[in-house]
């Protein structure tokens, strides 16, 4: 039985946070400072805050999330381009997601000497959209309490994550993840323009009752 790459990212980012949790020295380095990034050209920044997290609950948070639906995206590259070609895509795709959502929060606090961010959230937002592309109607839950349909669950999100950039007050990086929703949607339509049209018919077909 293989190892999928979404199992070997997660314990990555699982070990790194742990390192990182015993090293403060080390989470300081890493984090997403645009202010260091700027200033001392330590673009590695982008990359590796997106594999240390603040605590065990985000970190949790992120990889449940990421192990459900990073396979899909996963298996749908794989499938798609072959074993070795669709890994390498994926592989791209989740650091990529990474970057590219932080880019607008780099140019927001690049000035900034307090800001500070860490977590996969970039990525983990653009595999749950990857996926909401591929199946539009398979039912995504929150807390187990409330179910609905992806692309409508996915709206809403982008939604509340516009409203809430905008507002920038409880703590969180909206920016990272409707940016990385958005690189989500926009990878998976290069890589298989198909995807708009089944995603289409697929909604077509949905009905509320």
């Amino acid at each position: 039985m293989e190892l999928s790459a979404t199992v070997i990212i997660i314990a990555l980012t699982v070990l790194s946070s742990y390192l990182a949790w015993q090293k403060p020295n080390l989470l300081e380095r890493w984090m997403f400072t645009p202010y260091q990034i700027q200033k001392r050209n330590q673009w590695d920044r982008f990359i590796l805050s997106g594999f240390i997290h603040k605590d065990g609950t985000h970190l949790l948070f992120n990889m449940f999330t990421f192990y459900f639906f990073g396979r899909v995206v996963e298996s749908f590259l794989t499938i798609k381009f072959g074993q070795a070609t669709g890994i390498g895509l994926y592989i791209l795709f989740y650091i990529g997601a990474i970057v590219i959502a932080d880019i607008p929060t780099y140019f927001k606090h690049q000035s900034h000497s307090y800001y500070r961010a860490l977590g996969a959230s970039g990525g983990v937002a653009a595999t749950v959209f990857g996926s909401i592309i591929l199946m539009p109607l398979s039912d995504i839950c929150l807390f187990g309490l409330l179910c609905l349909p992806g692309f409508a669950l996915g709206v809403l999100f982008l939604i509340y994550s516009i409203v809430q950039s905008k507002k920038s007050g409880d703590g969180i990086n909206h920016d990272a993840h409707l940016y990385g929703a958005l690189f989500g949607i926009a990878f998976i339509l290069i890589v298989s323009p198909q995807s708009a049209l089944n995603f289409i018919d697929q909604i077509k077909s949905f009905r509320l009752f």
